[in-house]
């Protein structure tokens, strides 16, 4: 900051100090001009006033000279002296505090920060030798300041950083400036230990809401007799209250099949660290029931209040029951955790809430003056199948129907073709064309899937005013909220099922045709695999009501036949499969329009082989790769597509990755396997 020479020379006046040294050298040129003009006037006077003039120049070149340079370091003494007074207080500081260059080396630093790094005033390495996580590129650039939290010697920090200029060093002076452009980093360190510990403790007294229901509650018990029942209820209290006990937990029965538990979240850590054993516990419970008792919990934390907690509870309950129960869902202001989930659903069946929902939905239908039926993108025969067969029977109500699908990506053209050819077939319309023609007072009837992101069409969703949820997936937390109707049954084996159960009650002259029929029973046949996978009484129930209205077997079975080259391709895709862990996994490189039908048949016809509990077929799909998953039962493919960003049924399910390749894709796939392995 000083020159060589002469320390004062870097530095020079500004403000009131310029004006007071400028001020003496104008009047001397004012002097000199006057002098000049008073020759011409009065010679005599001219001489007197230059005399005065020249005592004056000597006086001003005095003060230049010498004066000034004196002048000059006496401010700088000042200012230096008024510098020592702040630094001194900076040093005594309590607030650890450091100067640094752009670099990170330490500069100077004050008592408090010597205390605080155990370190000398004398201390000039890097500060990233003490703290790791303070680098030269997060320092800040401009003038805004950068903040960085910490942890050094089991004290919690939070550390501020400044960049400050050299000017800054005498701007409170005013008088003086500096030429010098470097700049510093300024480092303040503020302890939070205290205060995190404070809210450590403030977080883990706060109240969690749960529920715990039992899912098989009735079904259970009335495999036991008479006289074991009263045990039997007796030793499920005593489980569920000896579990959250544990925890200092209140335990209240609601009802014969349901608990509501209030503990602190500090317990919550600990069932999360737990991954809820009660869940695999509660399994053990036997005397002398067949059936094997599966719980549903719901957590909810977060919320400002009690009140709150219990609704996120019933939130997460509700989505614990709607991926098919036997699973424990934690609700939180950031979103849902799963853990459990690997055991089937029981079916579950009531003919009454059937009916009212067939009876409330054709109320819709006769109210409205259109109805759009439309399933999920890549249409499968489940959701066209369902779409068609629901819209016959809306046919029959004298009501306008229209199934909405892109031909281009769909995967049922077989299907539609066939009823394209009927004479009283559905009309099909491309999802452009239906956005132009709903309006106000249009129904939306959605089928086969309840995520509203992986929709035909977004864009209609959005436009319908009045919409209807029909589906049998696992619910998944993207779910559509504002559904007039919304029938979930993941127990179902297929959208095709739900609605031949629903066409039952609806009030017309007459059945839906054969075309219909053979439409629902195709998508049954597909999500059952001809009868063999999620296959329960209710099944069988459809697939007989539609077959005495006229489903033809083999008319169906056409829908399913593939080309020799398809054949072919599918043999190659199963032939190139790897094993690993009883999970067998096969990347397909060839490129194919059917790529995703082909993966679908590969991975079914991989679980065939002996020893292998899940399949994977992984797929280049736009943009990025796609995985097509399927078990049989022992292994929940749904759990392992939720990692990746997908989602389905427990056996049957899938997950699209923009933006990777399918080698990117193979060893995401493994990880998660990988560490399924590990938790086992």
């Amino acid at each position: 900051m000083f020159n060589k020479n002469d320390g004062t020379k870097a530095f020079k006046p500004v403000g009131r100090l310029r004006v007071f040294f400028a001020l003496p050298f104008y009047i001397a040129v004012l002097l000199i001009v006057l002098n000049i003009v008073l020759y011409f006037i009065d010679f005599p006077a001219a001489t007197v006033m230059s005399v005065f003039m020249v005592f004056y120049i000597a006086i001003y070149l005095y003060m230049q000279l010498a004066l000034k340079p004196g002048i000059m370091h006496d401010i700088i003494a000042f200012s230096s002296n008024y510098s020592q007074v702040q630094r001194q207080l900076l040093y005594e500081l309590s607030v650890p505090y450091c100067l640094l260059d752009t670099n990170g080396r330490v500069m100077w630093l004050n008592k408090a920060m010597c205390a605080c790094i155990n370190k000398k005033k004398d201390f000039k390495k890097n500060i990233s030798t003490l703290f790791p996580e303070i680098t030269a590129n997060i320092f800040p650039t401009g003038e805004e300041p950068k903040e960085v939290r910490i942890t050094y010697e089991e004290r919690d920090y939070c550390v501020e950083m400044k960049r400050i200029s050299a000017d800054m060093l005498l701007q409170d002076v005013g008088l003086v400036e500096s030429d010098d452009k470097d700049s510093f980093i300024a480092l303040y360190m503020f302890d939070e230990t205290d205060v995190n510990m404070y809210l450590q403790k403030l977080n883990d007294e706060q109240f969690v809401a749960g529920l715990i229901y039992i899912d098989n509650y009735e079904e259970a018990l009335e495999s036991i007799d008479d006289v074991r029942r009263s045990l039997f209820i007796g030793l499920i209290d005593k489980r569920v209250n000896k579990y959250f006990a544990t925890g200092a937990a209140v335990v209240r029965k609601l009802e014969k099949d349901k608990y509501l538990a209030v503990f602190r979240y500090k317990y919550l850590e600990k069932l999360l660290a737990d991954k809820f054993s009660i869940l695999e516990d509660i399994k053990s419970v036997k005397i002398g029931n067949e059936m094997t008792l599966t719980l549903s919990i719901g957590i909810g934390t977060g919320a400002d209040n009690y009140a709150g907690n219990y609704d996120l509870a019933k939130a997460a309950m509700d989505l614990a029951l709607g991926r098919g129960g036997d699973q424990a869902a934690v609700k939180t202001e950031n979103g849902f955790c799963f853990f459990g989930g690997a055991s089937k659903g029981v079916e579950k069946k009531s003919k009454t809430k059937i009916r009212s929902i067939a009876l409330a939905m054709q109320e819709l239908i006769e109210n409205s003056d259109q109805v759009f039926l439309m399933g999920h993108r890549f249409g499968d025969l489940d959701s066209v199948g369902s779409a068609c067969g629901l819209a016959g029977a809306v046919r029959l109500m004298q009501k306008p129907s229209y199934v909405v699908v892109n031909r281009q990506s769909c995967l049922a053209t077989q299907l539609i073709d066939r009823m394209a050819q009927c004479s009283d077939g559905p009309h099909f319309l491309e999802p452009v064309d239906a956005l132009a023609q709903v309006t106000e007072n249009s129904l939306l009837i959605i089928v086969d899937t309840h995520n509203k992101d992986i929709l035909e069409s977004v864009d209609l969703y959005h436009a319908a005013r009045y919409v209807i949820v029909i589906d049998h997936h696992r619910k998944n937390v993207n779910f559509i909220e504002n559904a007039v109707i919304f029938h979930h049954e993941p127990y179902a084996s297929s959208a095709s099922e739900m609605v031949t159960e629903i066409i039952q009650y609806f009030r017309t002259d007459t059945e839906i045709s054969a075309a219909y029929a053979d439409a629902l029973l195709s998508g049954i046949m597909l999500d059952t695999k001809n009868f063999v996978m999620r296959t329960g009484v209710r099944t069988f129930e459809a697939a007989a009501y539609l077959r005495k209205i006229g489903a033809d077997t083999i008319q169906v079975k056409t829908l399913f036949s593939n080309t020799i080259s398809m054949y072919s391709m599918r043999a190659q895709i199963v032939s190139h499969a790897e094993l690993y862990r009883n999970n067998a996994i096969s990347v397909v490189k060839m490129p194919s329009q059917d790529a995703r039908v082909l993966a679908a048949q590969a991975a079914d016809e991989l679980l065939s082989i002996q020893g292998v509990e899940a399949s994977f077929v992984i797929y280049a799909a736009e943009p990025g790769a796609a995985i097509s998953a399927r078990s049989m039962g022992n292994v929940n493919v749904q759990v392992i597509m939720e990692q990746l960003g997908g989602g389905g049924h427990q056996t049957m399910a899938a997950a699209q990755l923009p933006r990777c390749t399918i080698q990117e894709a193979k060893e995401q796939l493994l990880l998660i396997l990988e560490a399924q392995e590990l938790e086992r």
